[in-house]
């Protein structure tokens, strides 16, 4: 019985598997910031997520965690009810000690009645002073995630 039981959870997952259908998320993307923080006078790092698309995306679910082959952090969450079209938001603090941490975000988001999804990574020791560029959206420096 609990052999029929294991099969059958297994074959209603790979029917499931096959019927969902996830685009590819274009014109979404993430950026890792330094920038100075006004409130407390320091220079800090600042996750974003920018929204290039000409609509706004909905109910966006962001997991983060950083990542070795031995450390690995403690998942955070954060959701945003909409991201207007062409915009972008703040999503999280990062301490420069993660910098050395492969750093995993995981983007689930609806347009329309469509859900997307999307890992976006920043690989250990990518982020750094000397990599900034310029990020038009943003119209600040920062590094954005491949």
């Amino acid at each position: 019985m609990l052999l029929y039981k294991l099969v059958r959870c297994k074959l209603y997952k790979l029917i499931l598997k096959k019927d969902i259908q996830i685009p590819e998320v274009t014109d979404v993307e993430m950026a890792i910031v330094y920038e100075y923080n006004d409130i407390y006078k320091t220079d800090d790092w600042n996750v974003y997520i920018i929204n290039k698309k000409e609509v706004d995306v909905e109910m966006v679910v962001i997991v983060s965690q950083g990542f070795s082959k031995t450390k690995t952090t403690s998942l955070l969450r954060k959701k945003l009810e909409k991201l207007p079209a062409n915009s972008f938001a703040k999503v999280e603090l990062i301490q420069p000690e993660l910098f050395s941490l492969s750093n995993r975000f995981q983007v689930t988001f609806f347009e329309g009645n469509t859900l997307y999804d999307k890992t976006f990574t920043f690989e250990a020791n990518t982020i750094k002073e000397g990599a900034l560029r310029m990020i038009p959206e943003l119209n600040k420096r920062g590094v954005l995630a491949k």
